[in-house]
């Protein structure tokens, strides 16, 4: 599947071959055993050549660090419950920062390694529901969801915005 996604975004024309059949009337006769002989319906075969270009083509696009903040809520669970499934959750999630909740609300907050914005969304989107029921997790809904990548997550907290949780890993109350 990588050969296959490296060809489709560098424009995968190493060594194809581009076909080009003539136009012309089928008057339904075969034509003569031998060399095809030049007119209607004759195959012309082109090879292509690579030439350089001002760049060089871009590699594939390599996966990138996305800080999600991933907000959920629903019916009042009992506390007891909810943590265990979000340490199962954290135990799952191999990028899991810290996890802070409530009787009917949880916050997580993780690293999600992405091609860009819209599949960490996609994939934090998915995340609640792909994980209760292996985490045994309340059947809240999301409602709220932060995607941001590394760099700006970074100068945020230089900034002294969006600091990170008093306490960094695991699971804790509000």
């Amino acid at each position: 599947m990588e050969r296959r996604r490296e060809a489709a975004l560098t424009g995968g024309t190493a060594g194809r071959r581009l076909t080009s059949i003539d136009g012309g009337g089928d008057d339904g006769v075969g034509g003569p055993a031998g060399p095809p002989t030049q007119g209607p319906g004759t195959v012309h075969r082109f090879r292509t050549e690579r030439r350089p270009a001002a760049e060089p083509p871009a590699g594939p696009e390599q996966a990138r660090l996305w800080h999600v903040v991933l907000s959920v809520a629903g019916p009042v669970t009992p506390l007891s419950e909810l943590r265990a499934g979000l340490e199962r959750l954290a135990h799952d999630h191999s990028f899991f920062l810290t996890a802070r909740y409530a009787a009917d609300h949880a916050e997580i907050r993780y690293w999600e390694q992405a091609r860009d914005l819209h599949d960490a969304a996609a994939i934090a989107l998915r995340l609640w529901g792909e994980h209760k029921v292996t985490a045994k997790l309340p059947p809240w809904e999301i409602v709220g969801l932060e995607v941001v990548d590394r760099s700006t997550y970074h100068k945020r907290v230089a900034e002294g915005f969006a600091g990170p949780p008093p306490q960094l890993g695991g699971v804790y109350p509000y």
